[in-house]
């Protein structure tokens, strides 16, 4: 099983994607940040269940999608997991901090 670890970035994502919903409906905003956390969390099982992400193509960087976010993320190796960011899909992913620290 691999522990699987929020960065500081990939929090603060989240907080402004559920501020951003919850102005149009909480109980959406509350169901997809579940729905993130719920996908994640399958990854203390499966850690390379994601695609690779193909702006990046390296094996160990990885992404999942849910709804219309990246969940972004690196396995260094079997027993880890570092959650990088929560983007939406429609905007260019950027530089994101492949190391995990955060």
């Amino acid at each position: 099983m691999a522990k699987v670890n929020w960065t500081f970035q990939a929090l603060e994502d989240l907080d402004e994607i559920a501020e951003y919903r919850a102005k149009y409906s909480e109980k959406y905003a509350s169901f997809l940040i579940d729905a993130i956390f719920e996908q994640t969390q399958a990854l203390e099982a499966f850690p390379y269940s994601g695609r690779v992400v193909p702006e990046i193509n390296i094996s160990s960087i990885r992404e999942l999608i849910v709804q219309k976010y990246r969940i972004v993320y690196s396995v260094p190796d079997r027993s880890q997991v570092h959650i990088l960011t929560v983007r939406p899909s429609s905007f260019p992913l950027g530089e994101i901090p492949i190391e995990g620290e955060g």
